[in-house]
């Protein structure tokens, strides 16, 4: 299913790993909120995982070539953090600096961090790999996706919603240490979960390179 904007490869980790990054995850109290944490990338065993030859083979595919990873984020979806997410597509990159340029923006600032919406050419140039902790059932609020979405390029929430209203949305269920290879602009959401047992997903972002054009550098957190 590459060709529609995403695939599932399973048993890319084995348990005891996803039990291992739960536990080393446990730990990042002060960047953690309700739903997960943000700005991963620093966590010693979160480097690990994304410089790991399983995942950096995937995302070599996705991409044609090489793939840095530059950004990690935990998604935790339980009984205590049990929440809903409309139907969007991921358009903000991390910056290392800002600059003046009618293709990007608005800007934003998150924990220090510079971020803008970019252009299809530039997320065009990245993929997301998402590292199932748990396995991600019917029951626990999986991710939705709509096949081939991805195509259409940036769109507005308008335009967003109104593809959501007339295509089908597939359910991306996923074994523990499976992994969701997708593109930042296929169209996806989760509804909230319907059992107490938690969904947490690593959420690893790859690019071709830092560089994404000669003054453009994507920030790593």
């Amino acid at each position: 299913m590459r060709e529609a904007g995403f695939w599932i490869e399973e048993n890319v980790l084995a348990k005891n790993e996803c039990v291992a990054l739960i536990d080393a995850l446990s730990h990042n109290e002060e960047r953690r909120a309700r739903a997960g944490a943000r700005h991963l990338m620093s966590n010693p065993a979160v480097a690990r995982v994304a410089n790991d030859q399983r995942l950096l083979r995937i995302a070599q595919r996705a991409l044609k070539g090489e793939a840095v990873p530059y950004r990690a984020t935990l998604f935790e979806k339980s009984g205590r953090a049990n929440w809903l997410v409309v139907w969007h597509q991921d358009t903000a990159l991390p910056l290392v600096s800002r600059f003046d340029s009618t293709e990007w923006g608005p800007w934003s600032k998150k924990t220090g961090v510079n971020y803008a919406h970019a252009p299809a050419w530039a997320l065009s140039r990245v993929v997301a790999l998402r590292v199932q902790l748990d396995a991600s059932t019917e029951e626990n609020g999986p991710l939705r996706i709509i096949p081939d979405s991805h195509t259409a390029g940036v769109l507005c929430d308008e335009e967003v919603f109104r593809m959501a209203r007339r295509h089908e949305h597939v359910d991306c269920l996923v074994s523990q240490g499976g992994v969701l290879a997708m593109r930042p602009l296929l169209i996806h959401s989760s509804s909230k979960g319907r059992a107490s047992t938690p969904r947490r997903v690593l959420h690893i972002e790859y690019a071709e390179s830092l560089m994404l054009d000669e003054h453009i550098r994507l920030a790593v957190a």
